[in-house]
């Protein structure tokens, strides 16, 4: 038992030192977390209906408007780059004492945001919910309340734990912790929803919060951090940090808004609209998880290193390594929801559950507006990224702010003035997302030095021709099937309609990439074949051996 014991932690704490490896780690865990985040979806669609869960997931507006604030920007754009300047160029010892002064200021900053919100949380509600009734605002501010006080708290510590194991290239259990996080609401779903009602998954946010941060203890723990109670805002790290942050926080804040606006256009349409946004939303945000995400995640560090480095030309040939292959794998993806909107929808969240056939049509052509964008999603992760490397967080901030601004514009011009219903935010996001993604690669390229444009441009090309054909070639079967064999009223039979017509789209991809020379397919058939040969070191390369392949 001892032994099992010591090799499950070497296991996990286990460094991964190349990006396919550290990708890889990521894409699985995303992977589980996602499906779970579907099984946590469908099973709050079997115990509440739209309306109800409408309260609950407005309830989240605010506790993950102050998590975003004070984690993601100084996380994503500050945090991991300095404390691995630090463990590079000071130690161990000035790292970790720059960490704790990071989270103690965290906490306190915390603190100092929650308690207005907390006392007033009902008179939040009110505004930020003008479509709900009496009893769904009192419901939604004491939901809110519960998530401030005992969810924000250990996320914030969560997430600098997992900061602190990036930086040392541990990308496993910081993988494994949403995956906690889900597993706690889904215990609170199945086992308090039938005694307490929505509360039920309230309190399971609650559990999977506090399992989030207690997971990570143990390896960060291993690598020789402890937290000192430290508040040094002299300190030139920590004041590097918040210098890198605030740009950061200054376009969150600015997004706060956008996505404010879309909850409250969505309360004014009912309160199943704000499940049927929502919902699509999580559809959507699989495959960018999974992908955008996960490859852009893993490329930080090493982005990191070789701008400190001055090594430009290796930063370029991984970017557009990385570049090409969040589009290989997102532009199949997003031909599938978008041809397959409807049967996916109704797959995930309408088997024996309370979501209404109405509500299944909102969700599905929403989920088609959105992923209209999701490369452009995906992408935007690594081209932020790339820009916090080079400690720049101010471009990404602005062009954020822009698009953030046009989207909003455009949510209350569709929503309003042409009285479009809820699929319309779906379309604004997209809008706005691709013109984000536009701006922030052209302005990257004028930075480093402009990328070469053959390599930039030609596989791009291949990609996005192969997604356009494999749309026709998911549309064609769906709509010969749908009419001539199957009856889609029975879940088998809608089951196998999807599974086929996704297994010939996705047929069709693969040969066009393969017969237009798309780089990425040579680094998958290394992969397969280093699965069936079971080699040891399986996706165990170098980001050198992934740059010679294009």
């Amino acid at each position: 038992m001892v032994k099992l014991f010591k090799h499950t932690f070497r296991f996990f704490s286990k460094s991964q030192t190349s990006i396919i490896s550290a990708a890889t780690v990521i894409m699985v865990a995303v992977l589980l977390s996602r499906v779970l985040g579907l099984v946590r979806d469908w099973l709050l669609a079997t115990h509440f209906t739209p309306s109800q869960l409408g309260v609950y997931i407005a309830a989240f507006r605010i506790p993950n408007m102050i998590f975003e604030l004070l984690v993601m920007g100084a996380l994503s754009s500050a945090f991991i780059p300095v404390f691995t300047a630090h463990l590079d160029t000071k130690g161990k010892e000035a790292a970790f004492r720059m960490a704790s002064s990071i989270i103690t200021i965290g906490t306190l900053l915390f603190f100092i945001f929650s308690l207005p919100m907390v006392i007033f949380a009902k008179e939040i509600s009110h505004i930020l919910a003008p479509g709900f009734t009496e009893g769904e605002i009192v419901q939604m501010a004491s939901f809110t309340q519960i998530m401030i006080v005992a969810q924000v708290f250990p996320l914030i510590i969560g997430n600098f734990f997992t900061g602190i194991l990036q930086s040392f290239r541990n990308f496993l259990l910081p993988s494994i912790a949403p995956i906690v996080y889900n597993v706690g609401i889904i215990l609170g779903i199945v086992f308090l929803s039938p005694y307490v009602g929505l509360y039920g998954p309230v309190l399971g946010v609650v559990l999977g919060a506090f399992l989030f941060a207690v997971i990570q203890i143990p390896i960060v723990f291993a690598h020789g951090y402890r937290y000192r109670f430290v508040f040094d805002t002299k300190d030139p790290g920590t004041r590097e940090v918040g210098k890198l942050m605030f740009p950061r926080t200054v376009g969150l804040a600015v997004s706060q808004i956008d996505t404010t606006i879309d909850l409250v256009l969505s309360t004014l349409l009912g309160a199943a609209s704000v499940t049927a946004f929502n919902f699509a939303q999580h559809l959507q945000q699989l495959p960018i998880g999974l992908f955008g995400a996960s490859i852009a995640q893993a490329t930080f560090p090493s982005l990191s290193s070789l701008h400190a480095k001055k090594d430009i030309e290796t930063f370029k040939k991984i970017f557009l390594s990385s570049f090409h292959q969040i589009l290989f794998l997102v532009v199949p993806l997003s031909a599938i929801l978008i041809v397959l909107r409807f049967p996916v929808v109704r797959l995930v969240y309408g088997i024996r559950s309370l979501f209404d056939i109405t509500t299944t049509f909102e969700t599905s052509r929403t989920l088609a507006y959105f992923s209209i964008s999701l490369f452009a999603q995906a992408i935007i992760h690594l081209l932020a990224r790339s820009f916090y490397a080079l400690h720049d967080s101010k471009t990404p901030l602005l062009v954020g702010a822009v698009s953030v601004l046009m989207n909003t514009a455009l949510s209350i011009i569709f929503i309003k003035v042409y009285r479009w219903e809820v699929w319309a935010l779906g379309l604004s996001a997209s809008i706005a997302s691709i013109v984000n993604m536009v701006f922030l690669l052209f302005l990257l390229d004028r930075k480093i030095g402009a990328f070469n444009r053959y390599e930039l441009l030609m596989p791009t090309l291949k990609i996005f021709l192969s997604g356009i054909v494999t749309g026709v070639a998911l549309y064609i079967p769906i709509k010969l099937f749908d009419q001539l064999v199957f009856d889609t009223t029975r879940t088998i039979n809608l089951f196998l309609l999807t599974g086929i017509s996704t297994v010939m789209g996705l047929s069709v991809y693969f040969f066009l990439a393969w017969f237009l020379e798309v780089p990425q397919v040579t680094i998958l058939t290394r992969i397969a074949a280093n699965i069936r040969h079971k080699r040891q070191d399986v996706l165990i390369d170098t980001s050198e051996e992934i740059v010679n392949d294009l």
